[in-house]
């Protein structure tokens, strides 16, 4: 299909700092509708608002979906490239089905995300700035009865964006949930749908009231295991092994977790995913023998953890900075997002010019 182009009349001016997060977008968006059983009219047309009918099923049973991707700004030429694109695309995909949507062409994707931010490449930031990708799917059929939809509209709105933390790199202090839950076996963990980040915000916000910077999920049935964090994934440092538990249906399989999982292998490390015991997590900090605790995801990167909140009590991961581990693959990864790295090229989808 060939995706038109209509252009802002009125564009803004790109910011030169302080983007925040989230905050700002650039002058188009991409949009594509579902009707009759197929994709149609997919489009560049100037950023906006949607009319949307009160009775759209999104508004009522949370049909939704999202990914969270960046592009870069390689200094050395000034080109722009994707950090792989094609693992957002493929978990998109696999979050359609669970929520009962249609899936997007891979290629059509791809080429809408090209399309998109070569329209408004200025917006690109320098490093170790980055453009923001939201490719969003929402169900838009205006009827009550508690089904799938049959149509919907696909979009993608970017904008540049600085650290996802507003206190930047620093050591996070964690607070561990010990009476809510993100997800359940054979719930929908594993999909980036908007209800998962939901039922997070009452334990982040209470968590932050009490002067933490996030939580850490633990496992519905046990509550004994460690999950992940609000909004990404979590590893544990030891002498002889990272943990992280594995992906599965309570889990999203994060890209930049399996992008850290690669360069930990690379190293000759051990990555073991396995499913980390609180109890032995906060044991194994007492008595030195856990060494680093950092989260990672497409908006953080690398963070390291400094406080750990349990039971009442905060504990200290080793001397509470950042440890050396955490420290080199923020700089590996933040090398090869910046296009300044040989490692994996295989990662990097370099945006053609418009």
């Amino acid at each position: 299909m060939d995706i038109q182009i209509t252009r802002n009349p009125n564009p803004a001016t790109p910011p030169k700092s302080n983007f925040g997060f989230g905050q700002t977008f650039t002058p188009h968006m991409f949009v594509m509708d579902y009707v009759d059983g197929a994709w149609k009219d997919p489009r560049i047309v100037p950023y906006g608002p949607f009319s949307i009918d009160p009775a759209a099923k999104v508004l009522h049973y949370g049909q939704e979906i999202f990914e969270g991707m960046k592009a870069y700004k390689k200094a050395e030429d000034g080109s722009v490239h994707m950090f792989r694109p094609d693992k957002n695309i493929r978990r998109f995909n696999i979050s359609c089905d669970r929520m009962r949507m249609p899936r997007v062409d891979a290629d059509l994707f791809l080429e809408a995300l090209e399309k998109l931010i070569a329209t408004d490449r200025d917006w690109v930031p320098e490093s170790p700035n980055a453009l923001y990708i939201r490719p969003t799917m929402i169900s838009t059929q205006p009827t009550l009865g508690v089904k799938a939809s049959t149509t919907y509209t696909f979009f993608v709105i970017i904008g540049p964006v600085g650290s996802y933390f507003a206190g930047g790199i620093n050591p996070l202090k964690l607070r561990v949930e010990e009476k809510y839950v993100r997800s359940a076996p054979g719930g929908t963990g594993y999909a980036k749908t908007g209800g998962n980040y939901a039922a997070a915000l009452l334990p982040i916000d209470l968590a932050q009231e009490a002067g933490y910077d996030n939580i850490v999920w633990l496992d519905a049935r046990t509550m004994k295991y460690v999950e992940e964090m609000g909004a990404m994934n979590i590893m544990f440092v030891y002498e002889d092994k990272i943990i992280t538990a594995p992906a599965g249906d309570t889990i999203l399989d994060g890209v930049t977790r399996d992008s850290v999982g690669q360069l930990l292998k690379d190293m000759d490390l051990n990555w073991v995913e396995e499913h980390p015991s609180i109890a032995e997590i906060i044991e194994d900090a007492h008595s030195g023998k856990l060494k680093e605790v950092f989260a990672c995801g497409t908006a953080a990167v690398v963070t390291p953890v400094g406080i750990m909140h349990y039971q009442g009590h905060d504990h200290q991961i080793a001397d509470g900075g950042e440890g050396p581990l955490t420290l080199k693959l923020r700089e590996l990864l933040c090398a090869i997002h910046a296009g300044e790295s040989g490692l994996h090229p295989e990662w990097i989808h370099v945006v053609p010019e418009a």
